[in-house]
């Protein structure tokens, strides 16, 4: 028998279809009373656990030796977590005709939290850029992500942003940042098993962020919550997301160049510094929104599907680049004589 695959001309990720999927359990089957303060609990926990792996993964010596190509590393930071969040304060005059207030925190806080690490690869790699560096901007994004996204956070958004305190940071410092640091510590121990068992543990990855956000949604259900978004709401928060991408996909890719990068790099600097982290931000959104996390991580939840969209036909154009071709091509030969050869025999 033929085993089915997702189909490859589907734009949609199966995740996000996972991901709108708890989002309807939430709707139609919110925690509720015992329920709730088990789902929270459990929810605290798959968070707490999902630092720990994002720490024991991060091998500290790559990380060290990416260090050499520090110019493309601060150009990525500087894009995350500089000119994102100036263009989110940006949008705070797009209240109320285009987005609700609580909409408008959800779309500033995604302009805080850290790039992506495997989609940036994957894309990159597509595209004929620099891999080696882009591993090293997605992790070095992630690590900062633990401290910049939540100070960022308890500045900009402040008291709307759902109670931000001296006692969120401490929060965010035991439940992320805590253990991010056990996993570094601990990684020459478990590093070995986390590398043997990565696709069980990647499921493991994806489930904990489910139950966060069906934690989340259920709270937000519950509180009623939903009655202040429209599909007119939405459709302008679409367009605003929409806008937000294609200028910092111009802004990293004509910038690159001015700065003087190579085309490689560029491609890099392209794909980490345009995209933000479903992975990441919505653990963090969980941890300082609380009961307003629903709102807070749509916005996000809706980049996240567009960015990938997007990317995915971007890096699919630029892999026919003449550069690229001309590298794969040697390649491609090698492997066209090697199975002539093979058959020949």
């Amino acid at each position: 028998m033929t085993r089915l695959k997702w189909p490859s001309w589907m734009p949609v990720d199966p995740y996000i279809l996972l991901l709108l999927g708890t989002v309807g359990l939430a709707a139609l089957l919110p925690a509720r009373g015992t329920g709730a303060d088990v789902a929270s609990g459990a929810s605290t926990a798959a968070i707490a656990f999902l630092f720990f792996l994002y720490g024991a993964r991060l091998s500290t010596r790559e990380a060290l030796d990416g260090l050499r190509h520090w110019r493309l590393h601060v150009t990525v930071l500087v894009c995350t977590f500089v000119a994102f969040p100036l263009f989110g304060l940006a949008a705070r005059g797009l209240v109320p005709v285009f987005l609700t207030d609580p909409l408008y925190q959800g779309l500033l806080f995604l302009t805080l939290v850290p790039s992506t690490i495997q989609s940036s690869i994957a894309f990159t790699s597509m595209a004929g850029g620099n891999v080696p560096a882009a591993i090293c901007a997605g992790s070095f994004s992630s690590l900062a992500g633990i401290v910049v996204t939540p100070l960022l956070a308890a500045s900009l958004l402040g008291g709307s942003g759902g109670g931000f305190s001296a006692g969120s940071l401490v929060e965010i410092v035991f439940q992320l940042l805590v253990p991010f640091v056990a996993g570094q510590v601990l990684r020459r121990w478990v590093g070995t098993f986390i590398a043997r068992h990565k696709k069980v543990l990647g499921y493991v990855d994806r489930g904990s962020i489910l139950l966060v956000v069906y934690t989340a949604f259920s709270e937000g259900m519950v509180q009623g919550i939903w009655h202040q978004v429209s599909a007119v709401r939405l459709a302008g928060l679409l367009l605003v997301e929409a806008v937000l991408l294609a200028v910092m996909l111009a802004l990293t890719w004509y910038g690159a160049k001015a700065l003087g990068f190579n085309r490689e790099d560029r491609v890099t600097i392209q794909f980490a510094g345009s995209k933000k982290s479903l992975a990441s931000g919505l653990p963090m959104a969980s941890v300082l929104f609380g009961a307003h996390a629903s709102l807070a991580v749509l916005p996000l939840m809706l980049f996240h599907q567009m960015q990938l969209m997007v990317c995915a036909v971007i890096a699919k154009r630029r892999s026919r680049d003449p550069e690229v071709v001309r590298e794969r091509t040697p390649v491609a030969e090698s492997r066209i004589v090697a199975g002539t050869a093979t058959r020949s025999g």
